[in-house]
């Protein structure tokens, strides 16, 4: 049976070529010229996906995603394209915000958007079997070799791909306890549950994580640092190998971005551990400081396959090559994520992770291919199908 597609655009010449495109590739297709029509469709025809216009009569087109998101609630989720001829980053935001899966900007190669819709349908279709896979349970720490070398911009952005690329369940961990960044990073406020309020529980179980973790609007599962220095002294090194142990039964990967000290809390999570990816940059400060990670961790017993180093930036130039690097550290550099400053840093003023907003971009596709490298490693299964949030 041919999947049903709500095209919602007040252009009429849009909606005859949306119209031709979509039906020539067997799709049946229903038709809104206004954003209260295209809502009360949503409503009576149950689309299997819906193309919606942002400027649209009555209602526009993120008052409509907005609605059709509380309507839904968890029972279910219809994916979401938005159309617009609006190039700003903010604007592609807010419509991901509102409730979109998914952005094109007019005007946009049929081939793109057929590519987008058969994505979006495959990510959301609905499970063959109620009963679900057991999952990866994958620990993997980020490591920063110095401070200012991109870690928590990786391993952010790392989790978004993994789960939207990727289709895998993630939960990102803000193990800098102290001085925690993913609330900035991801535009998040102190009034969202942290750690404190797991390991101020009488006892710690998936119910009382799954009460805890914060959703994020790319899809992962977010499990925040403590709001104020003072409250990350509740947190032990006792605690975090029971949280990292009950996330690892409800996620395919649970990604800890933790800091520069290897106190003891930090060695409990490198512990727990499967893989401890070491970000780094080329300059000898940090090359130095890598070095002297590895020479630790290896007098800690770890065999070396525990670690993986991440060249970042490995495009910019500091004089020295990556060949020269390996040869400094007596070890491959398994790893490497181009520099494109401008864009992270846009990013990160946003409180947008370019994996969210700009998957295409240069450092986005780079930035893909890392986590592709990354589950490639994994044991075999088929990724999880997302289900509606």
């Amino acid at each position: 049976m041919a999947a049903k597609i709500l095209v919602v655009d007040d252009d009429p010449n849009v909606q005859r070529l949306l119209q031709y495109t979509l039906k020539q590739e067997g799709y049946e297709v229903l038709a809104a010229t206004d954003g209260a029509e295209g809502f009360r469709m949503w409503e009576s025809e149950a689309p299997a996906l819906i193309l919606l216009d942002v400027m649209l009569p009555k209602l526009d087109g993120y008052q409509v995603a907005t609605r059709i998101r509380q309507e839904e609630g968890s029972t279910g989720h219809v994916p979401i394209i938005m159309l617009t001829a609006e190039k700003e980053v903010e604007q592609k935001v807010r419509g991901l915000r509102a409730g979109a899966d998914d952005y094109l900007i007019k005007p946009f190669h049929p081939a793109e958007l057929l590519a987008r819709i058969k994505s979006l349908l495959a990510r959301f279709a609905p499970r063959e079997s109620p009963v679900s896979r057991p999952t990866l349970g994958r620990v993997l720490v980020f490591y920063g070799a110095k401070g200012g070398v991109g870690t928590t911009t990786i391993s952010i952005n790392a989790a978004i791909a993994l789960h939207r690329a990727l289709g895998r369940k993630v939960c990102l961990v803000d193990g800098n306890l102290q001085f925690g960044d993913h609330r900035v990073f991801l535009d998040l406020g102190l009034d969202k549950k942290s750690v404190v309020d797991i390991v101020s529980a009488p006892s710690i179980d998936q119910d009382l994580v799954r009460t805890v973790v914060v959703k994020h609007d790319s899809g992962i599962d977010l499990l925040l640092a403590p709001p104020s220095p003072e409250t990350a002294e509740l947190v032990t090194h006792e605690h975090m190998p029971a949280i990292l142990e009950t996330l690892q039964s409800l996620y395919d990967y649970v990604i800890v971005d933790i800091d520069k000290r290897l106190d003891d809390i930090n060695l409990a999570i490198i512990e727990s551990a499967e893989t401890v990816f070491v970000v780094m940059t080329a300059d000898l400060s940090c090359l130095k400081n890598v070095r002297l990670v590895l020479e630790t961790i290896g007098h800690l017993g770890y065999e070396k396959s525990k670690v993986h180093l991440v060249l970042n930036r490995s495009n910019a130039f500091t004089g020295i090559s990556v060949k020269s690097a390996e040869g400094a550290l007596k070890r491959t550099i398994e790893h490497q994520v181009v520099n494109e400053y401008r864009g992270a840093i846009s990013a990160l003023n946003s409180g947008a992770p370019f994996m969210f907003t700009r998957a295409d971009s240069v450092l986005g596709r780079s930035l893909l291919q890392f986590a592709r490298g990354v589950d490639k490693s994994a044991p075999r299964a088929p990724a999880r199908a997302l289900t509606a949030r």
